[in-house]
């Protein structure tokens, strides 16, 4: 067995950014910009208004109150055709632009209007009220630097600086293959000792929480040619995920049966629990992580190893979700495999509570949708007394 932090070294030593494509602005959200966004304009394009009011020379106002000659008007997206000369205003509007030799903007709360004469009663300082060229960002300005997954906010900040396309990774492709002659699909007839599947589903979704397109294989049953004639519906994935038959019984085909077919095996079984049973290798061109039958084993298999290698497919780092938390509640001295135990973590004034269930079998799935996150346990760790400070994993990104 290797330690959890060898495993995830050597898998993730596997993969690198794929290629970039580009995509339309609106379908944008979520992905991961793969080059520099560089602003292709300069906002505001010219000196413009903050507020409704007067375009006036600050020293006409500086003595109030005082009365200006309005000579125009000029609304957001129109232009004065002309100077504000001595003595003279300009009516305008929020984001319209200053008209040439004005250099403030009296609020029209400030002023009283009686025709084109305009009582001015509270002054304002040159540059008041007034959005310089170039005050948000420049033309040539980089923005959003690659590795990034696009937000709304993202988005809002693309099309301002005119972007209608934009270049971000490729989605990874991920094969799911689940065997068993034990399980079938939610809804299907079962028999009296068969259960119901649910690790293609629950990876389906944390792969596309991560980015990612996942491509269900279905569930291939305890036999050589259904294992063999499902995995080659892999062709064409970046990688290949298999839940179950990585085990040691004489029913766990994976290795005995991709391996009869190229799967050159980098390693099998990681120091760690629940989730020993984790192999990873290669079929052919391809990567395949192996990940144990057991639905908890799986899922926490997933989140520590299948949710970095879709980030680093996409040219970025995985969101750090490791936080130092204070123990809910009284632990056992540890054996030699790292232990992840279902918690709730709660956050708190002082920080985080990270208190594990007391019952941690790997079956009860219903302790994994009922946590928050794992606390970890490292090997041979002594007994741990409650408030003791523990490191824990938050849960994230759709899992």
């Amino acid at each position: 067995m290797i330690p959890v932090a060898e495993a995830r070294a050597r898998i993730l030593s596997a993969f690198s950014a794929l290629p970039a494509e580009t995509v339309p602005l609106p379908a944008g959200l979520g992905r991961i910009l793969a080059e520099p966004l560089a602003a292709r304009l300069t906002q505001p394009p010219l000196d413009v208004s903050a507020m409704d009011g007067w375009a006036v020379r600050a020293v006409d106002v500086a003595k109030v109150p005082a009365t200006l000659r309005e000579i125009g008007r000029v609304p957001a997206g129109g232009r004065f055709e002309g100077s504000v000369g001595p003595g003279q205003c300009v009516r305008i509007f929020t984001g319209a632009p200053l008209p040439d030799d004005a250099d403030a903007v009296v609020l029209q709360e400030d002023a009283d209007a009686e025709g084109e004469r305009i009582t001015v009663r509270e002054g304002v300082a040159a540059g008041r009220h007034v959005r310089k060229a170039g005050l948000d960002f420049r033309a040539g300005d980089v923005l959003l630097q690659p590795g990034r997954r696009l937000t709304a906010r993202d988005l809002g900040i693309a099309a301002a600086s005119d972007h209608p396309w934009l270049r971000v990774r490729r989605r990874p492709r991920v094969a799911v293959l689940a065997t068993g002659d034990e399980i079938v699909l939610p809804g299907e007839a079962r028999g009296p000792s068969q259960i119901v599947s649910s690790n293609s589903h629950a990876l389906a979704a944390l792969i596309r929480g991560c980015g990612g397109e996942p491509v269900d294989l279905g569930i291939a049953r305890d036999d050589a040619e259904s294992l063999a004639a499902l995995a080659a519906g892999a062709r064409g994935a970046d990688l290949i995920v298999t839940t179950g038959g990585a085990s040691v019984g004489e029913h766990d085909l994976i290795r005995s049966v991709l391996g009869e077919r190229g799967l050159a095996l980098d390693f099998w079984k990681i120091a760690m629990r629940p989730g020993k049973p984790l192999m990873f290798g290669r079929l052919g061109d391809t990567p395949l992580l192996g990940l144990p039958g057991n639905p908890v084993s799986t899922m926490v298999c997933a989140w520590l190893f299948l949710r970095p290698v879709l980030w680093a497919l996409q040219g970025a780092e995985a969101p750090e979700t490791r936080v130092m938390a204070a123990l809910g509640r009284d632990l056992p001295a540890n054996d030699r495999r790292e232990d992840y135990l279902r918690a709730r973590i709660e956050r708190t004034g002082s920080g985080h509570v990270a208190t594990p269930f007391p019952t941690q079998d790997s079956s009860m799935l219903s302790l994994l949708a009922a946590a928050d996150g794992l606390v970890v346990r490292p090997p041979h760790a002594p007994a741990a007394t409650r408030g003791e400070t523990v490191e824990a994993v938050l849960f994230g990104d759709g899992i």
